[in-house]
């Protein structure tokens, strides 16, 4: 999969290296997280002395990370499904496990998603019954240093 977003990509042409300041801004994260998914073995930037050089791989693999995060997988993980695609083999398989952890995910999100509008509602029609409360108190105030 990070082979496929790494073809996609037409902005950076192959052989494309990218430090690591490159990435944080691209990704909006900082040097210390590009350093910790490093040391995670996520993402293997090749050295030159002591900067860091990130191919397009490191760039589509921690744009993988970063989604996997969004959506609320582990590091462990992330890890997981990425070196399934390292092994370059019985594709259909890795295809399959990662499919059934993005359905799993899926149906997680949906659920809370569930619960989260549930809660909104319940939410709204508290907050609801409180401006009104508070409404009546005003004008109670209101009335009462009028007389």
């Amino acid at each position: 999969m990070a082979d496929k977003l790494e073809d996609d990509d037409g902005l950076h042409p192959r052989g494309s290296l990218f430090s690591i300041g490159d990435l944080a801004r691209e990704f909006d994260v900082t040097l210390r997280t590009l350093r910790f998914y490093e040391d995670k073995g996520l993402i293997s930037p090749r050295r030159e002395g002591l900067n860091r050089l990130y191919s397009r791989r490191d760039r589509a693999r921690l744009k993988l990370v970063l989604m996997g995060k969004r959506v609320g997988f582990s590091l462990t993980e992330i890890k997981g499904m990425l070196d399934l695609y390292d092994l370059r083999d019985g594709q259909v398989a890795q295809l399959k496990v990662a499919l059934d952890r993005f359905n799993d995910r899926i149906a997680i999100l949906e659920k809370q998603k569930k619960e989260i509008e549930q809660a909104l509602m319940e939410l709204r029609r508290t907050t609801a019954v409180v401006s009104g409360l508070l409404k009546e108190k005003e004008e109670k105030e209101a009335g009462a240093r009028r007389s």
